[in-house]
């Protein structure tokens, strides 16, 4: 086998994960070059009593009791047996050649380690006019046509590629699972209804730091399903503000934050200063924004004392 599949749930959509599922049926790559890992991070609702998994001959489903996105992911790595590592969460529908491509990518590129592409959307119903404003938030890109391929030059780089989709060799996740086994990370990341977020991102920085590159590849496409409560205001602003919160958190973690620390107390003068510059009342789209401003100070004024 060539690759494996790791998908961390939590409580999944079952309409959703089956459309992943499908998505996941359809490869062109042959089901004897490839494995599925469902690992299960203490789900509540029973998902897998409605699973059929007979169609693939090298799927399972493991429970991780730690809770929280980190340990799902850090599970399903150990489990893993190939040496490439495809991340697909239970809302993604992979594009039939998207295994296969992955493949042929990294047989050509010897120094890339994890690798992404297009992240598009499958609306459940008609999204707002202003959300194209919020689509990194909700995990969607398209940067263009062009291959991009990037090494480490102290800052977060336009090609990492983003949780969805991303494809990882094996041997360069060594120096990330160590330090997540060591109980070295600070990096906040999905735990149960959480929206904090820094997992993908911890990631790709420790593979570049340890001497890989990174890339994006246009012809690596999928299909990220969006739910009508993921475009509602309250969604969108929590969503902005916790990850920009992490955000802050991440690139401090890593050495390379640009922005400098900011006491407690001059958290709330900065959100009213804001509150006015963003004129968060004037629209939904202004108010996700200035939620997005309030995550940074919270989180500048939270990083240790230098």
């Amino acid at each position: 086998m060539r690759v494996s599949v790791i998908i961390s749930t939590y409580n999944p959509d079952e309409k959703r994960l089956a459309q992943t599922l499908d998505g996941l049926k359809n490869q062109s790559l042959a089901k004897h070059e490839w494995d599925l890992i469902i690992i299960d991070n203490n789900s509540t609702n029973n998902f897998h009593t409605q699973l059929d998994l007979s169609w693939h001959p090298f799927a399972q489903i493991i429970t991780e009791t730690r809770q929280g996105l980190t340990y799902a992911r850090l599970r399903g790595f150990n489990e893993a047996v190939t040496g490439i590592i495809v991340m697909v969460d239970d809302d993604n529908v992979l594009h039939t050649d998207y295994l296969e491509q992955v493949v042929s990518i990294f047989d050509q590129h010897h120094q890339l380690a994890a690798i992404g592409g297009k992240s598009l959307p499958l609306f459940e119903t008609e999204p707002p006019a202003w959300l194209p404003e919020f689509h990194h938030n909700l995990a969607l890109r398209d940067p263009g046509n062009d291959v991009i391929i990037e090494g480490w030059d102290n800052k977060y780089p336009d090609a990492a590629p983003i949780g969805a989709g991303m494809g990882i060799r094996y041997k360069a996740l060594k120096p990330y699972i160590d330090k997540i086994a060591s109980g070295k990370s600070t990096i906040g990341d999905r735990t149960g209804s959480s929206l904090s977020s820094g997992g993908d991102n911890d990631i790709v920085l420790e593979i570049l730091k340890s001497g890989w590159q990174v890339g994006y590849f246009p012809q690596l496409q999928l299909k990220h399903i969006i739910p009508a409560n993921r475009m509602e205001v309250a969604y969108l602003a929590r969503l902005a503000h916790n990850t920009n919160k992490s955000w802050v958190q991440l690139l401090h973690h890593h050495g390379i934050n640009p922005w400098q620390q900011i006491k407690p107390a001059g958290v709330m003068p900065r959100k009213i200063k804001a509150w006015f510059s963003y004129k968060a009342w004037q629209s939904k789209a202004a108010y996700i924004k200035w939620q997005g401003a309030c995550g940074m100070f919270e989180g500048l004024a939270a990083l240790p004392e230098n």
